[in-house]
């Protein structure tokens, strides 16, 4: 193995990983759009390997997929095609006033904005893009779900997967930084195909739902929705028919908000 990102930097091996044969991150955003009448522009943030951008366009969707991966890009354009694909920034990005209808922002992508500074920009530049009225879609992990519990924390997790006849073994330890507000990950790869094991670190930003109110409201969002399921990625997970709940409890977050028209 090499340096860098294993999953992010070899997206037919993050496929294999996380497994979504039932689209069902694609179908729960375009339940979304469609309960709150969006219109068919949709920019999907953080596309990764263009599964949910593929659905949402076979859907009949005008989609754009943006990502700051190119690997992640080049896999898209190639295995999922029907979007645009671009390169972007998550936190400062500008493809023209009112060219979307509506922006999906997928598991917990909007989390990499880690400072207030980095969400600001990130929802500047979702009201720049969207329609008035238009649509922020988006599903995270929930900061709320920390707050006095341990049971994600201070432990190792084992996982493994086998893909193209190598097997890939992870160690995975979650800690909170209480002062950046960060969840951090340590994550060690092993393959048994002698490469040296690979290390690698990342975090997500640990938003609270009031917090995240706060923040949206000030840049003239409403908040159509707020809650820890279902969702495309609880248990049980999400299924058509199935309503938003009213908690704001477990370990995800989902959220529906428009633009103000006025």
């Amino acid at each position: 193995m090499t340096s860098g990102n294993l999953l992010t930097d070899h997206p037919a091996l993050y496929e294999a990983r996380f497994p979504d044969p039932e689209r069902l991150a694609g179908r729960w955003a375009e339940d979304c759009l469609r309960r709150h009448g969006a219109g068919p522009r949709v920019l999907d943030m953080g596309c990764g390997t263009g599964r949910d951008a593929a659905h949402l366009h076979a859907c009949g969707r005008t989609v754009t997929g943006a990502d700051r991966s190119e690997a992640m890009l080049a896999h898209a354009r190639s295995h999922h095609p029907g979007p645009t694909y671009v390169r972007a920034d998550l936190h400062g990005f500008d493809f023209g006033r009112a060219a979307h209808d509506a922006v999906v922002c997928l598991d917990s992508t909007l989390l990499y904005c880690h400072t207030n500074a980095q969400l600001d920009g990130f929802l500047a530049s979702c009201r720049r893009t969207l329609e008035r009225g238009g649509l922020l879609v988006a599903e995270m992990r929930n900061g709320a779900y920390f707050l006095g519990r341990t049971d994600l924390l201070g432990r190792t997790a084992l996982d493994s997967f086998t893909w193209q006849g190598t097997t890939y073994r992870s160690r995975t330890t979650l800690s909170v930084d209480r002062t950046a507000q960060l969840l951090r990950r340590s994550r060690v790869w092993t393959t048994d195909d002698g490469s040296p094991p690979l290390v690698q670190h990342s975090a997500w930003r640990l938003l609270f739902p009031q917090e995240l109110r706060h923040f949206l409201t000030a840049h003239g969002f409403d908040v159509l929705e707020l809650h820890d399921g279902p969702g495309p990625r609880t248990e049980p997970p999400w299924r058509e028919g199935r309503l938003p709940g009213t908690r704001t409890d477990a370990d995800r977050l989902h959220l529906v908000a428009r633009l103000r028209t006025a």
